[in-house]
């Protein structure tokens, strides 16, 4: 248990995260249908991320890895896949009401596991993480079934954003543990490598076309609110959770993550109007009291320890108990794990 003091950072940390993802899905939701055009959104969050990073760093009021080639190269590919998990996010809520995203969201942990188990050296999910994690699942089936906003096209992006989000999970994990860095530095570098594919994406798209035919709506009151909470919020949301997943366990930040999505729910259900029946919130919830169930796997072994069996030695003394001074190391009876 940590001194109260030490504790202090951790804790505003996780009220952060919590604060910042508990509301960053709704306000996107918002953000997406004052302004129908996810791209522009994303481009906006990103390009107002990277910018204040940068700021930050040049008054040295924070820590911000300058660029470097090497590192860019390297953190390239986890903005491409942070890209397309966050534009199909955006393209499932704007056909999606937030129920649905949640409950695919909290399905994921499933696969996840798997992909831990194969590409970062952990162990499967024990007896009581498995039952969890397939009540997760089941609740998850349960809310499909009763659906009243049944959408295929919904349905197909979020199929699309489960797939790309279980590479996101295990590739920036990887990148994470392997390339150090400073969070605000990581803030940086994601964002503005991010930017250059989806503006390809937005003109590729048509968006971009759409967007300047209906220029007009972008200048209204409720347009623009909307689009700077979601900058705003979009700082918060990536900062504190590079912050949270280097300060926390794996096991706490995914039950943290569970908590923002039952603060995501209660907002959801207080401020919007196409959320689902009572059926479907039952199995919500089941969803989310379920995963409170889960514990993250531990690392495992890269192999088995080898018992060493030592040669005969005389001055072993009465009993056989090894004297202080031995001709053999300690790991000859004990094994060392190579």
């Amino acid at each position: 248990m940590l001194p109260d003091m030490a504790q202090a950072p951790i804790m505003f940390t996780i009220f952060l995260y919590i604060t910042f993802s508990s509301s960053m899905l709704v306000i996107n939701k918002v953000a997406v249908t004052y302004l129908p055009a996810p791209a522009l959104v994303l481009f906006a969050q990103l390009s107002t991320s990277a910018l204040v990073a940068h700021i930050l760093g040049a008054f040295g009021i924070v820590e911000v890895d300058p660029l470097n080639w090497d590192k860019v190269k390297r953190f390239a590919l986890v903005a491409f896949i942070f890209l397309a998990t966050i534009f199909t996010n955006m393209k499932t809520l704007q056909y999606a009401n937030v129920e649905t995203f949640i409950v695919f969201r909290s399905s994921t942990p499933l696969v996840i596991s798997v992909l831990d188990y194969v590409f970062l050296g952990r162990e499967l999910p024990n007896r009581r993480s498995l039952v969890s994690l397939l009540f997760i699942t089941s609740g998850a089936l349960g809310y499909v079934m009763t659906d009243a906003n049944f959408h295929v096209a919904a349905y197909s992006w979020v199929m699309c954003w489960f797939v790309v989000f279980a590479i996101d999970m295990v590739y920036i994990k990887y990148i994470v543990e392997t390339v150090p860095m400073t969070s605000w530095g990581r803030v940086f570098y994601q964002n503005l490598i991010a930017l250059a594919p989806l503006t390809a994406i937005g003109i590729g798209s048509g968006e971009a076309a759409e967007v300047y035919a209906t220029s007009g709506s972008l200048l209204k009151a409720s347009s623009v609110a909307a689009l700077v909470m979601s900058c705003l919020c979009g700082i918060g949301m990536c900062y504190s959770g590079f912050r949270l997943r280097k300060e926390v366990s794996a096991t706490t930040f995914t039950v943290v993550g569970i908590l923002c999505k039952l603060g995501t729910v209660v907002v959801n259900v207080i401020i919007w109007d196409k959320h689902a029946s009572t059926t479907g919130l039952c199995f919500l919830m089941m969803c989310m009291v379920s995963g409170f169930f889960y514990q993250q796997a531990p690392l495992r072994d890269p192999l088995p320890p080898v018992v060493k069996v030592c040669p005969p030695h005389h001055g072993l003394g009465v009993g056989n108990k090894r004297p202080r001074e031995s001709p053999f190391p300690p790991s000859c009876l004990f094994g060392s794990g190579e």
